[in-house]
């Protein structure tokens, strides 16, 4: 009798062993995952037994129920959050666990360039695959209430790279860039330059965008904010083509004619109209901002484009001429009014 308790507990000890290092030797087996990894989305109200089971359907976890056991053991089973997550292999259950409960769900990223026009912004924003369209346009309800303190929408929102989760919209990037632009334009703002034609930070928003939009060369920025700022504090008109192009909208085909700029009814016709345009034109990005708000010294009061992508300066309307009968009537082969 006693040999038989005794080799019964000796049994017993070796299932016990054998079963704690089959349970180890599972617990620590990589998830059956493809070699380029996969995405798992995890929906709002999925409990981690939903997660499990779709991943044993799916062949990646062989042993759900272990996984479960220990999430509730460690409380990781009410920790879990919703979201996209990207599974590498090598993981194991409890990494898988680790990463749900971390809420270090995929990111992804849209761009919106200096100098693009909110309708611009929209349609970047609508190609996103990943990014929910919320938003019915640009006479959306939620945008006109962000535009009713200025007047205008455009330039309302700071141009930069937004990173997000999947289920964000349209809507939240650009709350997102609306708030951001708001906050840099006042702080550019409280340190301004002395003596500057603006009455207040949107006007300097304004000219930003004209800047943005005149020059792609950083080092041009404060030479064409310093030749703009000259011109309204001596009552010149600013006589810009962006500002024209942007009153014409979809009706421009390319080809700035005679009749744009005589054209009065253009209330962003600057040839036409003193002072500045009636709004932005444009997103402009800090560089900008900070160009309208601290304009080089100088005496130049025009520009025009050389054909490489930069402008050359004059400081007299007969010097001016001259530069445009060199650059502009005469243009070079590879002609280009932006830089490579």
């Amino acid at each position: 009798m006693t040999r038989r308790v005794t080799l019964l507990v000796l049994l017993v000890a070796l299932a016990l062993l054998w079963g704690s290092r089959e349970i180890d030797s599972r617990w620590r087996q990589p998830l059956a995952l493809p070699a380029q990894g996969m995405h798992l989305v995890v929906q709002p109200g999925d409990s981690l037994g939903t997660v499990t089971g779709q991943l044993r359907r799916d062949g990646i976890m062989p042993h759900p129920l272990l996984t479960t056991l220990y999430a509730r053991w460690a409380g990781l089973d009410q920790k879990i959050k919703h979201g996209e997550y990207l599974l590498e292999p090598p993981m194991t259950a409890r990494a898988l666990l680790e990463l749900l409960a971390s809420g270090r769900v995929i990111q992804y990223q849209v761009t919106l360039p200096e100098g693009i026009t909110v309708a611009q912004a929209l349609a970047i924003l609508r190609r996103e695959s990943d990014l929910e369209v919320d938003l019915s346009g640009a006479d959306d309800p939620r945008l006109l209430a962000l535009a009713e303190p200025f007047g205008h929408l455009e330039g309302l929102f700071f141009p930069d790279t937004y990173h997000y989760a999947r289920g964000a919209s349209d809507w939240q990037i650009l709350q997102r860039a609306h708030d951001a632009m708001l906050d840099i334009l006042e702080a550019e703002w409280q340190q301004r330059a002395d003596g500057l034609p603006y009455e207040t930070a949107y006007q300097a928003l304004i000219m930003a965008s004209i800047i943005e939009r005149e020059t792609g060369l950083p080092e041009e920025r404060e030479q064409i904010a310093g030749v703009f700022v000259r011109r309204l504090q001596q009552g010149m008109r600013l006589q810009t083509d962006p500002t024209v192009i942007y009153g014409v909208g979809d009706e421009f085909d390319g080809n700035l004619r005679r009749a744009h700029l005589q054209d009065e009814g253009n209330a962003y016709n600057t040839y036409r109209h003193g002072g500045l345009p009636p709004s932005p034109i444009a997103l402009p990005g800090r560089a900008a901002i900070r160009a309208a708000l601290h304009p080089a010294q100088g005496s130049a009061l025009f520009f025009v484009a050389r054909g490489d992508g930069g402008h050359v300066f004059s400081d007299t309307l007969a010097e001016h001429e001259a530069a445009v009968r060199r650059y502009q009537l005469q243009r070079r082969q590879d002609y280009r009014s932006s830089p490579e």
